[in-house]
């Protein structure tokens, strides 16, 4: 795991814009009314580590990634631009061009002191990144993103950004850092071609919701939840390997165990304990939160390259007695439950008309419990020019009631064994070497931000 008694002063230098290399439109874009709802006004913090190559030992990662996103901006002009607010708090991009914020540092450090196996929370993540970590932030008339290369001793490197969610969800950051590589590495233009049509996850005129909408609803009692804004609980990070989640789905009933997928066993597994480690009273009503991604719908399908917001959020819902008392089995039903109510085609346009007609609220948050299903992201697979990171995703929680489940470090052995590579940087099959990326169920690393 990481070093949590890691300590270091990252040296910066001054702080440049970045603009783009080439001549970008000026105009005023809106964003959708799924990208400017207020839940999503904040700065998505991403950080990467990659180790030092010698076939690039005098490549200096700063400048390469400095020329990438030069490149990049071009294709993604809005992302040089800036907010603004319309009336009605709408948030429209200024297209100026003006760049994104860009520092180098280096740090007196070698990554193999970050730990066998980085992971949540990271050690003095904020010496890696320009903006402290929060949970809110003004994100209009600023740069929207922001970007440091931090190298280390080991000729390593940290390459840290945090960018405006209004502007992109995981997947849409995911396609841009990928294009910053792709261009940094000599291409002409990135694989895929960013598309704006923002326009297609607007409200409709007059909104009209088909569906009901409970996350923008206010729990009852919402004031007395025992988790106060701020509050600050212990961060630990658990691995879920073959042996843990057979024995998980030992506990369902036999008719659901073969079809019980590892997102709703362990989702269903961590309410339960959280709700019980929280000691709600019997008669509260907890929530269970999660996150739906609206592409691939067949009803109004977003294009390729489509790089905005497109989740919205399903919610189950029941009293901590029931939940508490329930079997796993009954858990797992009530999340497929709620992941049905959001399946129908037409439910982002539903999300959009009711932020609009509740004049784009935040989410619910008392005693409700996030998870963001990370497992099928690409968010770690992006290469620079130095091979795939050694991690990449997200230094910390953003708030204390989410938890992301994501892979483990590495995956599986290439021979049959299939085994996973956890016990440090080492395969635990003696037969050959493991590589990164793999689907099985064996590398699942399920990261608990809650107090359990």
């Amino acid at each position: 795991m990481a070093v949590a008694s890691l300590a270091f002063v990252a040296r910066r230098g001054e702080p440049e814009l970045v603009a783009p290399a080439g001549p970008t439109p000026r105009e005023l874009k809106r964003l959708s009314d799924l990208d400017d709802q207020e839940s999503l006004r904040f700065y998505r913090s991403v950080i990467y580590f990659y180790r030092g190559r010698p076939s690039r030992a005098r490549a200096d990662p700063a400048r390469v990634i400095r020329d990438g996103l030069a490149a990049a901006l071009v294709h993604y002009y809005p992302i040089a631009g800036r907010l603004r607010e319309l009336p009605g708090r709408k948030l429209a991009v200024d297209c100026t061009g003006e760049g994104v914020w860009f520092v180098e540092a280096d740090a007196d450090v070698a990554l193999d002191e970050f730990g066998d196996t980085l992971c949540p929370p990271v050690p003095c993540a904020g010496q890696l990144l320009c903006l402290p970590e929060s949970n809110s932030a003004v994100v209009v008339d600023r740069p929207l993103l922001y970007v440091q290369v931090t190298r280390l001793r080991c000729g390593g490197f940290v390459f840290g950004i945090q960018v405006c969610h209004n502007l992109v969800d995981a997947p849409g950051v995911t396609q841009f850092l990928q294009a910053v590589g792709e261009l940094a590495g000599g291409m002409e233009a990135p694989i895929v071609r960013p598309v704006w049509a923002r326009e297609l996850l607007d409200a409709r005129d007059p909104p009209c919701t088909n569906y009901q909408h409970p996350e923008y609803e206010l729990a009852a009692d919402a004031a007395n939840d025992i988790l106060r804004p701020g509050a600050e609980l212990v961060h630990r990070a658990f691995l879920f390997g073959p042996e843990e989640l057979s024995s998980l789905r030992d506990q369902l009933p036999p008719r659901m165990r073969s079809r019980c997928s590892r997102f709703l066993l362990l989702s269903a597994f961590a309410w339960r304990c959280r709700t019980a480690a929280l000691a709600y009273e019997p008669g509260d009503e907890v929530r269970f939160m999660f996150v739906v991604n609206a592409r691939g719908k067949r009803g109004r399908p977003l294009p390729e390259g489509f790089y905005g917001n497109a989740l919205t959020f399903g919610v189950a819902r029941t009293t901590a007695g029931e939940l508490c008392s329930g079997s796993l089995g009954h858990a797992v039903e009530l999340i497929v439950a709620a992941k049905a109510r959001v399946a129908p085609d037409d439910y982002a346009q539903s999300v959009a008309d009711a932020l609009v007609l509740r004049g784009r609220p935040r989410f619910t948050t008392a005693r409700t419990y996030l998870v963001s299903d990370l497992t099928k992201s690409n968010l770690h697979e992006v290469d620079v020019g130095w091979g795939l990171p050694v991690y990449g995703g997200r230094p910390r929680r953003r708030w204390p009631r989410s938890t992301f489940l994501r892979r483990a470090g590495g995956s599986p052995c290439r021979c049959a064994c299939r085994r996973a590579p956890w016990k440090g940087s080492r395969p635990m099959c003696a037969r050959g070497s493991w590589r990164r990326s793999s689907g099985v169920e064996s590398t699942v690393l399920s990261k608990m931000y809650v107090g359990m």
